[in-house]
C-alpha cells in the first residue's frame, strides 16, 4: 500500500515508523534533545539559593539550581562516586549543599565536591575533578536553557534566531519583556503522543476550523486554515468585535508597556526547536515546554505569563488562561487520536500535506538532516 502523492498540491509526510520506533526516538534523543539547547526551567521558579529542579533532557536527568551568588547552574544529576541519582525529587530546596543519599558524598551549589565520609584521609582526591559534571546553561525569556553537548551550538544562531526568523525583527520579541513577567497559571499535560505530532499540530491551522471554535472566534483568519507561522512577521489579527485574547472575547488586561502599536490586537506564534512554543499576545505570553519521554509520550508544561502587577493584584486570569487551555486540550486530544494510526499499515509510507501545511515539510527535512539522513 502506498500514499505517494500524485499531485503537486500534496507532499509526503514522514513515514509512520518515525512516530513509533524506539530506535528512531533514541536517535532523536542523541542528535536533538542531548545536542541542542533545551528549555528546562523557568528562572523565577528557583527564587533563592539552594532551590533546585530536576528535568529530563533526552536520556539524562539534569539538575538546575541557584548558587550562593544568585546564579543559575546546571549539572548532570549523578553522584561522581558510584553513580546514584543525587536529587530524587522533581524540585526542592537545600540550605548549602547537595548530598547523595547513598554514600553521603556532598557537593556545593557550584558543583564542587566539599565532603564525603573519610575524605580527609584521601588528600590526593581533586575535589574539582570529582565535582558534579557541569551542563552549559543560558538564560533567555526568563528561562534556563541547557545543552548537554561538549561543544554547544551557537545560542544566538539556533535559539534566538528562531524568533528573528519568525517575527522578522530582532527586537520584536523583546517588546513583550517576557523575562520580567510573572507566572499567572501553569498546567502540565501528559500527552500520549510522539513529540513531533505535537510540533506539527502547532505549526499548522488546517485543523483550526474543525477543532478550535473558541480560537477561531477570536482569530477569524484561522478559520481559513492558514497558520500565522507560514508568514514572516505576520500576526493573526483579533476579530472586529473581540476585545481581548480571552475565551469569550472579553477584554483582558492592559497592553504590555513596550508592545508596539503594530503588535497590538495580534497573535504571534514561534516554534523554537526542539521543545518550545512561544505565543505572544498584547497583554500576556504563553510558553510551552515539551519533555519527550518516549516515542509515544510527551509531557508538556504550559506557562501563562502576565505583567507582575496583574499577578500581584490577584486579578482573575481565568478567561485568558482558559482560551489556550482549551486549545491545548483540543490539540493534544487530536494528537492522541493520531498516535495509534502511526503504526497502521495504512500509514506505513506516511500521509500527505496540503498546501496550507507545506511548511511542515521543512520541519521534516530539518529532522532528517539532524538524524544524518538524506531526503527521500
Amino acid at each position: 500500500m502506498t500514499t505517494t502523492p500524485v499531485s503537486p498540491s500534496l507532499i509526503p509526510t514522514l513515514p509512520g515508523r518515525y512516530y513509533t520506533d524506539p530506535e528512531v526516538f533514541r536517535r532523536e534523543q542523541e542528535a536533538l534533545l542531548e545536542s541542542m539547547w533545551f528549555c528546562a526551567v523557568r528562572g523565577a521558579d528557583l527564587d533563592r539559593p539552594g532551590a533546585f529542579r530536576t528535568v529530563r533532557v533526552g536520556r539524562e536527568s539534569v539538575l538546575v539550581t541557584r548558587d550562593r551568588t544568585g546564579a543559575l547552574r546546571a549539572f548532570l544529576n549523578v553522584c561522581r562516586h558510584r553513580g546514584a541519582r543525587l536529587c530524587t525529587e522533581e524540585s526542592g530546596e537545600v540550605r548549602r549543599s547537595l548530598q547523595c543519599p547513598y554514600h553521603a558524598w556532598t557537593y556545593g551549589l557550584d558543583g564542587k565536591l566539599v565532603a564525603a565520609p573519610n575524605l580527609t584521609k584521601m588528600p590526593d582526591v581533586d575535589r574539582d575533578r570529582y565535582g558534579l559534571v557541569k551542563v552549559a546553561l543560558r538564560e533567555w525569556l526568563g528561562y534556563a536553557w541547557v545543552c548537554l553537548a561538549d561543544a554547544p551550538p551557537s545560542f544566538e544562531a539556533t535559539v534566538q534566531h528562531a524568533a528573528v526568523e519568525r517575527l522578522g525583527d530582532p527586537a520584536a520579541i523583546e517588546h513583550y519583556g517576557t523575562e520580567r513577567l510573572a507566572l499567572g497559571k501553569r498546567v502540565t499535560y501528559d500527552v500520549r503522543a510522539n513529540w513531533k505530532l505535537i510540533v506539527e499540530n502547532f505549526m499548522e491551522c488546517y485543523h483550526c476550523a474543525t477543532i478550535h471554535p473558541e480560537l477561531t472566534e477570536v482569530l477569524p483568519e484561522f478559520a481559513e486554515g492558514w497558520a500565522a507561522q507560514s508568514f514572516v512577521g505576520h500576526g493573526a489579527e483579533f476579530g472586529a468585535g473581540v476585545a481581548g485574547f480571552t475565551v469569550d472575547g472579553s477584554a483582558g488586561f492592559g497592553r504590555l508597556p513596550e508592545v508596539a502599536e503594530e503588535q497590538d490586537r495580534r497573535y504571534y506564534a514561534i516554534t523554537v526547536r526542539p521543545n518550545v512554543f512561544v505565543n505572544l499576545v498584547p497583554d500576556h505570553v504563553i510558553l510551552h515546554r515539551m519533555f519527550p519521554l518516549a516515542e509515544d509520550r510527551t509531557v508538556v508544561e504550559c506557562d501563562w505569563l502576565y505583567a507582575p502587577e496583574v499577578v500581584a493584584s490577584g486579578a482573575d486570569v481565568s478567561k485568558s488562561a482558559e482560551l489556550f487551555h482549551r486549545v491545548n486540550v483540543q490539540d493534544f486530544a487530536a494528537c492522541e487520536r493520531t498516535q495509534p494510526a502511526m503504526s497502521s499499515r495504512a500509514y506505513r509510507e506516511g500521509g500527505v500535506l496540503v498546501p496550507a501545511e507545506h511548511h511542515i515539510g521543512a520541519f521534516h527535512g530539518w529532522l532528517r538532516e539532524k538524524l544524518g539522513e538524506q531526503a527521500p
